[in-house]
């Protein structure tokens, strides 16, 4: 037996990675008797209609949300307050506004000071995705067994939230509810520092040949085709992280810049403490250093949150 849908009418601004996934796995499992979607860009609203993600796909962004009892944002954060401004006037009284951004406390400040009050907000957080972007990189199982975290206010109608959850939990995923600024400190440590860190580590990579040459003018330098043509698997994962969506990863940045800075500080404190272990050829705290964070990695593969390839104990974890 099918069960009914949770809404009559769900429509989604944004039609990348997340979005487009969203409207494939709403489809799948009948989330919602109507599946509406608008982009602004009118080339990914062209592929939208060819790939045939949704029932309808609108060039008007009121006519998108004209409706709907559920709007979910799958936009760059910096984005919110302009689109929650200009839908405002065009949404019904009880709809409930969800969201997918990394960042969760301004993204509260910014949608409450352009919605209407009788809005229901839900913010969350699918905490899953993949170096990709483009609405023909979706697939409806991208949230099947990952977590997504909720971040309602105080005052949200809990019918509301229990709705979203169960959405959430209609598509495969796991559903945590935390306050707004606890799950952006722990996702600038989980997820925002580690692509902070790749950017970085490519960056290096890449400017290392005009950097080397001009300070080694008569010796041998490692160029960029070297780096690219022995990549071993750290720089390969760094590569991967780092090649996804620079503007949405510009606007995490932006908007959580306090949670970042601090734990930014304190790798940056632990980064010295490794540099002056290597210095000074201290092996014992070396591998007392890796065996702690060894210990820790497992602890993520059991904890299923590895990725789609997880290794397993009799399978070689490093390539050199």
């Amino acid at each position: 037996m099918i069960d009914s849908p949770l809404f009559s009418h769900v429509t989604i601004i944004g039609l990348g990675l997340i979005g487009s996934s969203l409207a494939r796995a709403i489809k799948s499992t009948n989330v919602a008797s109507c599946v509406s979607v608008y982009d602004n860009d009118k080339e990914v609203r062209a592929i939208c209609k060819g790939l045939k993600i949704a029932d309808t796909v609108h060039d008007s962004i009121s006519d998108a949300v004209s409706g709907a009892d559920l709007v979910i944002l799958a936009i760059p954060i910096r984005a919110y307050s302009s689109v929650a401004k200009e839908i405002s006037q065009h949404l019904s009284s009880d709809v409930i506004i969800t969201d997918v951004g990394s960042v969760k406390e301004e993204v509260i400040l910014s949608l409450r000071a352009e919605l209407p009050p009788s809005v229901n907000l839900v913010p969350g957080h699918p905490v899953a995705g993949t170096e990709h972007s483009g609405p023909e990189s979706g697939f409806s199982e991208l949230f099947f067994d990952r977590w997504v975290i909720l971040t309602p206010e105080n005052n949200t109608n809990t019918d509301a939230i229990n709705i979203v959850k169960k959405m959430w939990e209609k598509l495969g995923s796991n559903v945590e509810i935390m306050d707004a600024p606890h799950h952006d400190r722990v996702l600038a440590i989980t997820s925002h520092l580690p692509h902070l860190i790749a950017y970085t580590i490519v960056a290096t990579a890449a400017d290392m040949e005009n950097q080397l040459q001009a300070e080694n003018k008569n010796k041998e330098v490692v160029t960029t085709a070297d780096v690219v043509k022995f990549s071993a698997g750290g720089f390969r994962d760094f590569t991967r992280i780092a090649g996804s969506n620079p503007v949405m990863w510009r606007d995490v940045f932006l908007s959580n810049k306090d949670a970042v800075l601090e734990m930014l500080g304190r790798f940056n404190e632990d980064l010295t403490a490794l540099q002056k272990a290597i210095r000074w050829s201290d092996g014992e705290q070396l591998e007392k250093w890796f065996t702690r964070t060894r210990d820790i990695r497992r602890g993520v593969i059991e904890a299923g949150q590895a990725g789609r390839f997880e290794y397993t104990e009799n399978k070689k974890e490093d390539d050199n």
